[in-house]
């Protein structure tokens, strides 16, 4: 005779003794966007910089230091699942990060990485696998899964069912008290690949893109764009230019302007060169109006010749 499983228990609460609930507050792993018990996203085309940025943010974290315009008010624990890179890269990267910071972590920075996997790397699509991660999270409040497309691969990306035994696990970290960061790659469309449910539960997701001026030269350089930032408001949300450097030293140093003090430079530049305001848009994929605005601003700072 089989035997029914019991049904799910389900707890409700009344509106009065919920608003009288003492609730601990949601603090802040990277202010402004990253707060604890939070799920947030970075999407980019391949190249352009998201593992770069998400390394630092996990350095960062694990230091409770400022990096770009964001800072970590307390170290705090992280486990950084990576998805493809080689290990003697991810090393690189990792010493590289580690003499361009004024600290060193100070909270468990763990990592998870495929050429030290004896079994292959984990797939958080699967149960199994959600459970093997389960003896590495003691202590750890962010969680950075770069990448989707590499470390979540049952069921086809641009199906929204083949998201949700990974939305359930990530919402499961949520009520754990932790905060998990995916990384994952742009379409053709320049949107995130895949399903578009997957924004659903998210309280942040940033997109990095190519400047329209960039050539390879500049490399890393992009423009951060907050496309969803719950709790986000003003100045807070406006998109920024960021650009890796490398210091006289050999270290690592990152470069930010807004995005609108980065087009009046440009568009001061190609004045001073000769280029007509109309051309210019042409250039920059703007309108004409946000470049007239840009020139208005760049001779006021006495940029334009």
């Amino acid at each position: 005779m089989s035997i029914n499983p019991k049904p799910p228990t389900i707890k409700a609460i009344e509106i009065h003794e919920f608003l009288s609930l003492m609730l601990p507050p949601r603090e802040m792993i990277l202010e402004p966007w990253l707060p604890s018990q939070g799920i947030a996203m970075i999407y980019a085309a391949r190249g352009i910089g998201k593992t770069f940025i998400s390394m630092f943010i996990a350095y960062a974290v694990a230091c409770g230091e400022k990096f770009m315009n964001w800072t970590a008010p307390n170290p705090r624990g992280v486990l950084y699942l990576d998805g493809e890179m080689p290990a003697k890269v991810l090393q690189e990267r990792q010493a590289n990060i580690a003499l361009s910071c004024d600290k060193e972590p100070s909270a468990p920075f763990i990592l998870i990485t495929p050429d030290l996997q004896e079994m292959g790397m984990i797939d958080l699509s699967r149960k199994e696998d959600q459970e093997a991660l389960e003896p590495f999270l003691e202590d750890i409040s962010l969680i950075v899964v770069d990448n989707l497309s590499t470390l979540c691969r049952t069921g086809r990306e641009n199906e929204g069912e083949s998201w949700l035994p990974v939305q359930e696990w990530a919402l499961r970290q949520r009520s754990s008290g932790r905060t998990v960061l995916f990384v994952h790659h742009a379409g053709k469309s320049g949107q995130q690949r895949g399903a578009s449910r997957r924004e659903d539960v998210m309280d942040t997701v940033i997109s990095l893109k190519r400047p329209a001026d960039y050539t390879p030269d500049k490399g890393a350089t992009f423009e951060v764009h907050f496309e969803k930032a719950r709790g986000l408001m003003g100045d807070e949300t406006k998109p920024f230019e960021a650009t890796l450097t490398t210091t006289k030293e050999g270290n690592f140093e990152w470069i930010t302007k807004s995005l609108e003090e980065s087009t009046a430079e440009k568009v001061a530049s190609l004045l001073n060169d000769g280029v007509l305001q109309h051309e210019i848009a042409e250039m920059l994929g703007l309108a004409k109006g946000t470049i007239s605005k840009a020139k208005k601003k760049a001779l006021a700072q006495g940029l334009i010749q």
